[in-house]
């Protein structure tokens, strides 16, 4: 399949022959490869760098809640 991509904006198309000059790639070969990646299409799996698997597993320790409101605690003396 051929396609025509007009009024590419030129922060687009500078970062395209950039990664293809440094990948030693094609312009063509870079472009699909970002299109396939904006699509989720490239059948690798997209890393996911949140900490969404932390939610809700805080347990309430007494001795860390101690030690957080000690931190928490102001000391006049330092703001003098």
């Amino acid at each position: 399949m051929q396609y025509t991509i007009r009024n590419v904006p030129r922060q687009i198309d500078r970062a395209l022959r950039r990664k293809a000059k440094a990948e030693g790639k094609s312009l063509n070969a870079v472009a699909i490869e970002a299109l396939e990646a904006a699509l989720g299409v490239s059948g690798e799996p997209i890393k996911r760098r949140d900490l969404s698997f932390m939610a809700g597993t805080w347990d309430n320790d007494p001795k860390v809640e101690e030690a957080l409101a000690d931190q928490r605690r102001i000391d006049p003396e330092m703001w003098k």
